[in-house]
C-alpha cells in the first residue's frame, strides 16, 4: 500500500488519489483514510494491480481549519508560543538534572501568561469601567448602560465595592470560556489512544536510536493537560479574587470600617495566598510521562482546586459588596503595581531559561545547525510574553481612550486616571522594536539581493544549452532561490527581536517606576526634542497595539465567516500545535495527538492483516507527521515500511528549531530502522529542505536539488514558461515517479491475502 499524507493547508482525498470517487476506509469528518471507489476491495485482488501499490489518502485539513468557533484560538496566540518553548531545548541526555529545571520554568513562565490575561480583564472592566469610569460623573454621561453604577444615581449598584463585584463578571466569563475551549478540544484530540505495541519494543533499541517520540506515551497527553487545566483554572480565578480583595484592603484599614470586615479580609487574603501556593506546587509537579499512557487519576486535591478557588471568590464578593460607608473610587484602582510585577517576574524566569538552556546545550550530544546555539526556547518564551503585553495591553489603552473620549491621562480634564502607567511605557517602545525588526528584514533583503546576483549566473548552465538565454526569466529563478534562502536566516531575526524586546521591556519597567508618569508626561521638563519623541511614541505606541488588536479580530470575524480564510489560519497552526500541550493548557490543542494514532493504528493494522509492505508517502507537513507515525509502530512494522518525504522540513526547520526530538541522531535511526527512505528538495522551496544524511552503503537520502522549474524558456514542448512550483506539485517532476518506482520496487511483493486475525490476548492489535 502507498498511504499518502497531505502538507500544510489540506487537500481533498479526491485531489490526493486523482479520481472523483472516493471512498471512505476508517476515520470520521474529522480525519479520515480514503482510497478510490474501484479500490476498496483491492486485498481481495491481487493480481488486478501487477506490482502497482494500492493509494490510501489520509485525510487530516479539518484537524486545523474545520468549523467557524476554531477562529477563536487567534486569542490563545501567546499560550501556543509559549507552548513551543518547552520543545525547543537543546538536545542533552533525557536524564540531564536541567531538564527537570527546564520543565519547571516553562510552565511557571506559562502561568503567568494566564494571570497577565486575567489581570488584564480586571484593569478593563474592574478598574477603567466599574472604578474610574462609573465613579465620575464626566465619564458616565451619554453612557446610559452605566447609569445605574453612578453615585449620582444613589441605586444599589452604586456602591465602588458593589461595582467591582458585578464588573468581575467579565474576567470570570474569559476564564470561563478558556476552560471551556481548552475542555472542548481535549475531549477531541488527547483522547486519541496509540497502538499496542509489544512491552519494552523501545528499551530494546540501542541507546543512539532512541528518541522521545517513540515512546508510547508521547502523543497521549490527555491526564497532563487537564491537570494542568485545573491549575490555570484556579489562578485565573484567584486573580478576579486578589483584585477584589486588594481594591477594599485600603478601605478596611484606614476607612473606620468595622474591625469585623478588616478581619474577614485578612482570612480571604490567607486563603488565597494557601490556593495559590498549591497552584504552584501543582504547576512545579506536573511533568509529562512519556513512557507509557498516562492514566492515572487525578488527585482530590487536583480535581477540587477549581471548585474551591470559585468557593473564595464567592466569599470574596459578598465580602466586596458589604456596605462601607463613606467608600469611593478616586483615582486608579489599588493593585496597579500587579503589571510591573508579573513584568519582573517573566524576566526573570526567561534569563533562568536561557542559563538552564546553556548548560543543557554544553550537554548536547550534536549542536549542528542548532538555532541560536540552543536559545531558541528562552528565546521563543520572551516573544510569548512580549505578545501577551502587547495583546493586553492594548486592549486596555484602546478601552480608556474610548471611555474618557480621547482625553489623555494625567492632563487636568481627563476624566480618569487611566490604565497603569507601565502600559504606557510597554506602548511607547514598540515604535522602536518595530524599527529593529524593519531593518533587520531590510539587511535580509539586501542579503537576498547579493545572493540572488551571485547565483544568476549558474542558472542557465542547469537547463538545455539549447534554450535560448533570458535575462528577466534568470533573474525570476534566482529571486525565488534567494527569497527561498531566507527560512535559513530566521534565527537571526528572532535573535534580534527577542534581545531587542528583553531590554526595551526593561528599560519599560525601571521608567514606570522611577518616574510614576507616561512617558510624556514624565518629560515634560527634559528638553523639548526629548519630550517630543517621548510623547510620539507613546501615542504611536498606543495606537499600534490597539491596532494589533483590531486586527485579530478582525482576521477572527472573516476566518469565522470565509472557509478560505479559516483554512489560512489553519496553516498557521498546522506548525505552531503539533506539539502537545506540556507547558499552557490553553494553548489551541495539539492535531498530533489524533493524527499520529491514526496514521499508526492503520499502518500497524493493515501490514499486520495482509503482511503488507508500505509506502509512506507524505508532503510537507505531512512528512512531518509520517516520521513521527513511523518512530510510534513496533521495530518488526517499521522495518517493512519506506517513507517518502517531498517538502520536507524536517531538518530545515524542526531538526535546527527541536533538535531535542529531530536532531541528526534521532532521524539517522529512524533511517536504520525503516526499510528505505528518499527525500525530494528544490532550492525554490521555502520550506523544505535536506535531510542531510547518508544511508551506510553510501547512498544519499536526499535527491536533489530538483530543477525547478522544469523548463528555462518556451520550447517546442513548452510553448507557455512554465511555472516556478517552489513548496507544491512535486509529483509534477518525473523525478518523483522515479523515486516512488524505486522504493515500491525495493519492498517487492507482498502475500496481500489476508491473515487469520489474531484471538483477544494473541498479539493485542485489532483488525483493520
Amino acid at each position: 500500500m502507498e498511504l499518502l499524507v497531505h502538507g500544510v493547508g489540506g487537500t481533498t482525498a479526491q485531489q490526493m488519489l486523482g479520481d472523483p470517487r472516493v471512498q471512505l476506509i476508517t476515520g470520521d469528518a474529522t480525519a479520515a483514510c480514503y482510497r478510490r471507489t474501484a479500490d476498496v476491495d483491492a486485498e481481495q485482488r491481487p493480481d488486478d494491480y501487477h506490482g502497482e501499490p494500492v493509494r490510501e489518502a489520509y485525510c487530516w485539513s479539518n484537524l486545523t481549519s474545520g468549523n467557524g468557533a476554531r477562529a477563536l484560538w487567534l486569542i490563545l496566540l501567546p499560550f501556543m508560543v509559549a507552548n513551543l518553548a518547552h520543545w525547543m531545548r537543546p538536545a542533552a541526555p533525557p536524564d540531564h538534572k536541567a531538564q527537570r529545571i527546564y520543565d519547571v520554568l516553562v510552565r511557571i513562565l506559562a502561568l503567568t501568561l494566564t494571570v497577565l490575561l486575567t489581570a488584564a480583564a480586571c484593569e478593563v472592566a474592574l478598574d477603567l469601567t466599574a472604578w474610574q469610569c462609573a465613579g465620575s460623573a464626566y465619564c458616565v454621561a451619554g453612557k446610559s448602560w452605566l447609569g445605574f453604577l453612578s453615585p449620582a444615581h444613589g441605586g444599589w449598584w452604586s456602591a465602588p465595592g458593589r461595582r467591582l463585584v458585578l464588573a468581575s463578571a467579565v474576567p470570570l466569563l474569559l476564564v470561563g470560556l478558556l476552560w471551556w475551549l481548552s475542555h472542548r478540544t481535549w475531549s477531541a484530540y488527547e483522547s486519541a489512544s496509540p497502538p499496542p505495541r509489544r512491552p519494552g519494543a523501545t528499551r530494546d533499541l540501542p541507546a543512539d536510536e532512541r528518541t522521545a517520540l517513540g515512546l508510547d506515551g508521547f502523543w497521549y497527553g490527555r491526564r497532563l493537560v487537564g491537570r494542568l487545566r485545573a491549575a490555570h483554572t484556579a489562578a485565573g480565578v484567584l486573580t478576579i479574587a486578589a483584585a477584589l480583595l486588594v481594591a477594599t484592603a485600603r478601605t478596611d484599614r484606614h476607612g473606620g470600617a468595622g474591625t469585623a470586615l478588616a478581619f474577614t479580609g485578612q482570612g480571604l487574603t490567607a486563603l488565597v495566598v494557601l490556593l495559590a501556593a498549591t497552584t504552584l506546587v501543582i504547576v512545579w509537579r506536573t511533568a509529562r510521562s512519556e513512557a507509557a499512557r498516562d492514566d492515572e487519576s487525578d488527585l482530590l486535591i487536583v480535581r477540587a482546586l477549581p471548585y474551591a478557588a470559585l468557593a473564595v471568590l464567592a466569599l470574596t464578593a459578598v465580602h466586596t459588596a458589604w456596605a462601607r460607608p463613606g467608600a469611593d473610587s478616586a483615582g486608579p484602582l489599588p493593585g496597579a503595581g500587579t503589571f510591573g510585577g508579573i513584568a519582573v517576574l517573566q524576566g526573570a524566569l526567561v534569563l533562568a531559561l536561557a542559563v538552564t538552556a546553556g548548560f543543557l546545550q554544553r550537554a548536547a550530544h550534536s549542536t549542528a545547525r542548532t538555532a541560536l546555539r540552543g536559545m531558541a526556547g528562552p528565546a521563543v518564551a520572551l516573544l510569548s510574553c512580549a505578545l501577551g503585553g502587547v495583546l493586553t495591553g492594548g486592549v486596555a489603552e484602546r478601552f480608556a481612550d474610548w471611555l474618557d473620549r480621547g482625553a489623555t491621562p494625567g492632563q487636568a480634564y481627563a476624566p480618569m486616571a487611566g490604565p497603569p502607567v507601565l502600559l504606557s511605557w510597554q506602548a511607547s517602545v514598540i515604535p522602536a522594536l518595530l524599527v529593529v525588526v524593519a531593518v533587520v528584514a531590510a539587511l535580509a533583503a539586501v542579503r537576498a539581493t547579493v545572493v540572488r546576483d551571485r547565483i544568476a549566473k549558474d542558472i542557465p548552465g542547469l537547463y538545455d544549452a539549447k534554450e535560448r538565454p533570458d535575462a528577466w526569466r534568470t533573474k525570476r529563478i534566482a529571486t525565488v532561490i534567494a527569497r527561498a534562502g531566507l527560512t535559513d536566516a530566521a534565527p537571526v531575526l528572532v535573535a534580534a527581536t527577542a534581545v531587542v524586546t528583553l531590554v526595551l521591556g526593561a528599560g519599560a519597567v525601571a521608567g514606570a517606576w522611577l518616574t510614576g508618569h507616561a512617558p510624556g508626561r514624565a518629560t515634560d521638563h527634559a528638553a523639548p526634542v526629548v519630550h517630543a519623541a517621548a510623547a510620539t511614541a507613546e501615542a504611536l505606541g498606543s495606537w499600534l497595539m490597539g491596532a494589533g488588536v483590531l486586527l485579530l479580530v478582525a482576521t477572527g470575524r472573516r476566518a469565522y465567516r470565509d472557509l478560505s480564510a479559516r483554512r489560512t489560519i489553519g496553516i498557521l497552526w498546522d506548525v505552531g500545535t503539533f506539539w502537545p500541550r506540556a507547558a499552557h493548557p490553553f494553548a489551541p490543542p495539539c492535531y498530533a495527538e489524533r493524527a499520529i494514532p491514526d496514521l499508526t493504528w492503520r499502518m500497524a493494522t493493515w501490514t499486520e492483516r495482509f503482511d503488507g509492505r508500505l509506502v509512506l508517502s507524505g508532503h510537507s507537513q505531512g512528512s512531518v507527521l509520517a516520521a513521527a507515525a513511523v518512530w510510534q509502530l513496533d521495530p518488526v512494522t517499521r522495518s517493512r515500511v519506506a517513507l517518502l518525504t517531498y517538502g520536507c522540513p524536517l531538518e530545515r526547520l524542526y531538526g535546527r528549531w527541536f533538535p531535542a526530538y529531530f536532531g541528526p541522531p534521532a532521524l539517522a535511526g529512524l533511517h536504520r530502522q525503516m526499510d528505505d527512505w528518499r527525500n525530494l528538495w528544490r532550492l525554490t522551496d521555502p520550506i523544505g529542505g535536506p535531510i542531510r544524511l547518508v544511508c551506510e552503503d553510501g547512498r544519499r537520502i536526499d535527491c536533489g536539488p530538483l530543477r525547478d522549474p522544469l523548463a528555462f524558456g518556451r520550447t517546442l514542448y513548452h510553448p507557455l514558461p512554465a511555472q516556478i512550483l517552489g513548496h507544491g506539485d512535486y509529483q509534477a517532476d518525473p523525478v518523483f515517479d522515479k523515486v516512488r518506482a524505486e522504493l515500491i520496487a525495493r519492498l517487492g511483493p507482498a502475500d496481500r491475502h489476508p491473515r487469520p486475525v489474531p484471538a483477544q490476548g494473541g498479539s493485542g492489535r485489532s483488525p483493520a
